[in-house]
């Protein structure tokens, strides 16, 4: 197999764990911002406890995807991060808000900033997945062509199809995560919430259903390329399988089956990312086919060593870390009744008064020296004032009360 296809084939592997994986994570801060009703604060120690393990480790799909591309497909990648910058700078804010205040969210004792916290948390689970779908729908319908910036930077997201597609990633990231919870529900004994979550599941599995047969007709409507490839060859087989898995986990969880059901949800949302690699096979961008897409055959080479020597690291590790989620060894107690965020922390103890100028002095210093120097010796200089701007944000960020309790 040429190196350009089997890197092509790594990439779709990993866009479609990022889908089922990180989609999940994102449903579940949708579900955060649902949770109403006299179980709210319940549903969400629940959501908390059931990303808490994981919700980092899905980013690493979409780290591998931006690297492989960025160096095995220059071409294709400057021409999607140019055109489609606007949705793609909005999906990157949403992952850094997120990102900052799932942190946030566990502590801050006041109800008032927890709940402005929880908000940013909620709606940017609801921005991010939207922007990553218009950029899927942009790129399949064809809206990306070849060159730096040559396409429309509103146009080539905003349209029927890309918004269709967005919507459905919404729609699936919480169809994903209601299931997952209700599994996590019924694991823990949560018996109520795992009605509730069940509720959520199949409620969302018909809204995605509905959403996919809509997402369909646009996109015969708005791109007749896209929707022949769909309606024939792998792209039908996929769009089956897709319907079919959809199916099946609805008839699992009114059963209760979550644990089956959890794999067949994945599958249904796998096969959608799988049909779009079919239907758009063997071209990355219209006129433009993976092979003409690729690096030269050395940094191909290059860059397949480097993913093996990386799986063979991550790779167990990311093993270790679901197989022992999923078998419950990581949950933080036996009940959702208490959470991290009900347990009294200490006073904060007095940090070392000159590290905090000292992490910003570092941090712009280094900045400065690799931006705007250029002989050798600066740079070394700015990496290792990076480094220390690094080591002491490490310093101070651990320096969290947690041994004892507040008198």
């Amino acid at each position: 197999m040429r190196p350009d296809a089997l890197l092509a084939i790594l990439m779709l592997g990993a866009v479609v764990a990022y889908a089922a994986l990180g989609g999940a994570d994102f449903g579940s801060g949708i579900w955060d911002l649902a949770a109403r009703g006299p179980r709210a604060e319940q549903q969400k120690r629940a959501i908390a406890e059931a990303m808490g393990p994981v919700w980092e480790a899905n980013h690493v799909w979409l780290i591998f995807v931006l690297v492989v591309c960025w160096t095995a497909y220059p071409i294709a990648f400057a021409s999607i991060m140019s055109t489609l910058c606007v949705p793609l700078f909005i999906a990157a804010v949403g992952v850094i808000l997120r990102g900052a205040s799932y942190a946030l969210r566990g502590q801050l004792d006041a109800a008032t900033g927890r709940r402005a916290v929880e908000r940013i948390f909620a709606l940017s689970s609801i921005m991010t997945p939207f922007a990553l779908g218009t950029v899927v729908g942009a790129i399949a319908s064809g809206r990306v062509p070849v060159g730096n910036a040559r396409g429309d930077l509103l146009g080539s997201w905003l349209n029927p199809t890309s918004v269709s597609i967005g919507a459905l990633a919404i729609a699936t990231s919480s169809y994903l995560a209601a299931v997952y919870l209700a599994g996590d529900a019924r694991r823990l004994g949560e018996r109520t919430l795992e009605r509730d979550f069940r509720a959520r599941a199949l409620l969302a599995g018909l809204v995605a259903g509905a959403l996919a047969i809509a997402s369909l007709l646009v996109v015969r409507a708005d791109a007749p390329p896209l929707w022949s490839a769909l309606t024939s060859g792998g792209g039908l087989v996929m769009v089956c399988t897709s319907a079919t898995a959809g199916v099946l986990t609805l008839l699992l969880v009114v059963r209760r089956h979550f644990e089956v059901a959890r794999a067949s949800a994945g599958l249904a949302v796998s096969a959608i990312v799988a049909g779009w690699a079919f239907a758009q096979y063997p071209h990355f961008l219209p006129g433009l086919t993976i092979e003409q897409a690729a690096a030269e055959r050395s940094t191909l080479v290059a860059v397949l060593i480097g993913v093996g020597a990386g799986a063979f690291v991550l790779v167990p590790a990311l093993v270790l870390l679901f197989g022992l989620f999923l078998r419950g060894r990581l949950d933080a107690h036996e009940g959702i009744g208490v959470s991290a965020v009900d347990v009294p922390r200490a006073s904060a103890p007095s940090r070392p008064a000159r590290l905090g100028p000292f992490t910003i002095a570092s941090l712009l210093g280094g900045s400065a020296l690799m931006i705007f120097a250029d002989s050798g010796w600066a740079h070394a200089v700015g990496v290792a004032s990076l480094f220390a701007a690094a080591a002491s944000t490490f310093v101070l960020a651990a320096d969290i009360p947690g041994d004892q309790a507040d008198g």
